[in-house]
């Protein structure tokens, strides 16, 4: 059988997940398979006692972790908000696959998502054929992760329009999805939750309503504090990427991982790192996910038009994408970084002259 692109993280991590359950001895919520704390464990990695090591899936607060695990062992839903690349899909999904086992369940929030998406459809042969039945119903992830007590995600929630949204209202609020046209319900059962993203790069596009953000525990996830723990993120994002399309290449330096990490951060925040020279901020978001994005391009480059070792020359076209988005502000933007600030480090020429000759 073809080895599949992307693994599910139930199944990505399914060593470890089977690890923690042999050791977790604390209580669990009904129809959880692992304990809050062990969740926690999971998402920000831990040594266990018999010597086994759990990777971390996300670098930063724990607060912020036993938060969004605690919200989750109540009624109340969990919305996961910040910037894009800020993993909230990524924390999304490695909740749903340690709490359920089953990260499977999914809705993709889109301007078309429709009420049916949410809610449940039907197959219109077999409607038209018997009429409205139990048999004749579609199943949503909603609907199902209800009759089975597991957790439900809901991506990109603002992109959904907020007619459709509001749907989940009576599905959060009374745990029941009624069904009028065969005259019953379906009542979730205990273990039940929703976990929303949002980004706020679409705030105002379709504004929850006042009614639906009350349902909702909202944890903010924040852009990496520090140099170090950004790069750590990309690098072991860039490692599991490495080895799912078995790249034939070196691993990437740390050094060049630095040096991209340098130039989103100052970037983002409209100052160079020494605090010394102001700068002008582009439209992209330069979020982590976009770095990631960066050092697997230039891996690519490097393993099938290079020598297998990757450099600054197999760097900078994806650099330079993913900076200049508006190709008028964003180039001047860009332009005015290359000359001031890279231009004059010494150990930056070779980016300089590689993205030089990209004519950007």
């Amino acid at each position: 059988m073809a080895t599949v692109l992307r693994q599910h993280a139930e199944q990505q991590f399914e060593q470890e997940l089977e690890e923690l359950q042999k050791q977790d001895s604390d209580k669990k919520p009904p129809n959880w398979k692992l304990s809050p704390q062990a969740v926690v464990s999971y998402l920000l990695g831990k040594k266990l006692k018999n010597g086994f090591e759990v990777s971390p899936k996300y670098i930063g607060s724990q607060r912020l972790i036993e938060i969004a695990v605690a919200t989750l062992t109540t009624d109340r839903a969990l919305l996961l908000y910040g910037l894009p690349g800020t993993a909230k899909s990524w924390v999304s999904e490695h909740l749903s696959a340690a709490i359920s086992g089953d990260s499977t369940m999914i809705i993709q929030g889109t301007a078309g998502t429709s009420e049916e998406s949410i809610r449940y459809g039907w197959n219109y042969a077999r409607l038209l054929a018997e009429g409205p039945s139990e048999k004749a119903l579609v199943e949503t992830p909603v609907m199902k992760a209800m009759k089975d007590g597991k957790i439900v995600r809901i991506e990109e929630l603002t992109r959904i329009g907020s007619d459709v949204q509001d749907t989940l209202i009576t599905v959060l609020s009374e745990k029941t999805l009624p069904i009028p046209e065969l005259n019953i319900e379906v009542q979730a059962v205990k273990g039940f939750n929703v976990i929303a993203t949002a980004n706020n790069r679409d705030k105002g596009v379709n504004e929850l309503s006042g009614a639906l953000k009350r349902r909702f525990n909202t944890v903010i996830l924040p852009l990496p504090d520090s140099m170090d723990e950004e790069i750590d993120i990309v690098r072991r994002r860039v490692a599991s990427f490495e080895k799912v399309m078995e790249l034939p290449t070196e691993p990437p330096a740390v050094a060049e991982i630095k040096r991209i990490v340098t130039i989103f951060r100052e970037l983002r925040s409209g100052v160079t790192l020494d605090g010394k020279t102001k700068l002008k901020v582009p439209s992209s978001t330069l979020s982590t996910a976009e770095a990631i994005s960066v050092v697997n391009s230039g891996m690519a480059m490097a393993a099938y038009f290079g020598d297998g070792s990757m450099k600054a020359a197999d760097l900078a076209a994806g650099i330079i994408g993913a900076i200049v988005k508006d190709p008028v502000q964003d180039k001047i933007v860009w332009q005015e970084y290359l000359e001031t600030v890279v231009k004059p480090r010494d150990e930056w020429k070779d980016i300089y002259r590689a993205c030089r000759d990209l004519g950007v």
